[in-house]
């Protein structure tokens, strides 16, 4: 049994939807990061950024207990234990890591922001709003040609990079793109939005979700709470 120390983010989505795809046996236990039990200490000895989601998995590759944080490493290391959505061949891989890498390094990262700026943040500024939301759709540009060439993100089979970039997609509105200006990402977002397993991965804890914007939820996501966790 894995255990999933999650919320229903686009992080934690990824790792939900790995999951039912591998079709392993997990439990859930929900980390409400707008109420800061992320710096619960039983949560920071297993992910010690104070981020979700985390994993542990009793039965680990040497056969003793194994804890991970990082949504990337989780999907690699699930990917590895059932032999699923990872090629085995050494082209085929990398192909598929660089992709996953581009979800990690860029989509995350710019994609957050531009929810931040857009949405989350007190003080509405410009710059910062105009420069995340052309950088998402720069990235959304990206995707586009890729899928214009590749049936997935990875090459012809789908893979975790996949499932990595897909849940980050769900929020175009919020990011300020239009997703019919993409036609070969949005044929794709579509194909995988039907995947019963990617509707059960969203489905996990989605009646517990809600918006973020409310004064203590501000404190603790980007004020002195987050700060007095160093």
């Amino acid at each position: 049994m894995i255990e999933v120390y999650s919320w229903p983010t686009p992080n934690g989505h990824k790792v939900h939807i790995m999951l039912e795809e591998c079709g392993l046996a997990y439990r859930v236990h929900p980390v409400d990061i707008g109420a800061g039990d992320q710096f619960a200490p039983d949560f920071l000895a297993i992910s010690p950024n104070n981020k979700v989601p985390a994993i542990t998995d009793a039965e680990g590759p040497d056969g003793s207990p194994i804890s991970l944080f990082e949504s990337g490493a989780i999907l690699l290391y699930l990917a590895g234990k059932t032999g699923r959505l990872l090629p085995a061949d050494t082209r085929g891989k990398y192909e598929v890591l660089q992709w996953l890498m581009f979800q990690m390094g860029s989509v995350g990262p710019m994609l957050g922001q531009a929810h931040h700026f857009r949405i989350y943040a007190e003080e509405k500024l410009p710059y910062a709003i105009e420069r995340y939301t052309n950088e998402a759709k720069r990235l959304y540009t990206v995707i586009n040609k890729r899928l214009a060439h590749s049936t997935y993100l990875g090459g012809p089979a789908y893979s975790i990079a996949d499932i990595a970039v897909f849940p980050w997609l769900r929020s175009w509105k919020n990011q300020g793109v239009e997703m019919a200006d993409y036609p070969h990402l949005k044929g794709w977002f579509d194909e995988i939005a039907k995947r019963p397993a990617v509707q059960r991965g969203l489905e996990v804890l989605a009646g517990a979700r809600r918006p973020l914007t409310d004064e203590r939820a501000r404190e603790v996501l980007f004020g002195r709470r987050q700060l007095a966790q160093r």
